[in-house]
């Protein structure tokens, strides 16, 4: 899997623009919890749709990109967290060990 890692304010404006065109989709990690890295573990081994452009989003080195993504999105903040972005607002969010990629799939289809 090919993670664009999300680490600046700015990249936030140019995913919402590029959700115009294609599905954004964002991994909301934080490293200091298990159940997070066996999310984004499970996510790596699943097969990756074409159709979306997907952001690792580090929390503990840029919680202030969370926070952006909360209040931009209207979404609560969770850990791990996965939101899908098309045409400038958020379709879905999901969290903890709900997230898998066949719902990722079917939300960026």
């Amino acid at each position: 899997m090919n993670w664009i890692s999300l680490t600046s304010k700015a990249q936030v404006d140019t995913l919402k623009e590029k959700s115009f065109q294609i599905p954004q989709v964002i991994f909301k990690h934080s490293t200091r919890c298990s159940i997070s890295s066996m999310v984004l573990n499970r996510l790596e081994r699943s097969g990756v749709p074409d159709n979306g452009d997907f952001y690792y989003l580090d929390l503990i080195a840029h919680r202030d990109i969370s926070n952006q993504l909360a209040e931009d999105f209207r979404v609560h903040h969770e850990s791990p967290q996965v939101l899908v972005i098309r045409n400038g607002v958020c379709t879905y969010n999901e969290s903890h060990m709900a997230i898998t990629m066949n719902d990722i799939s079917e939300q960026v289809a």
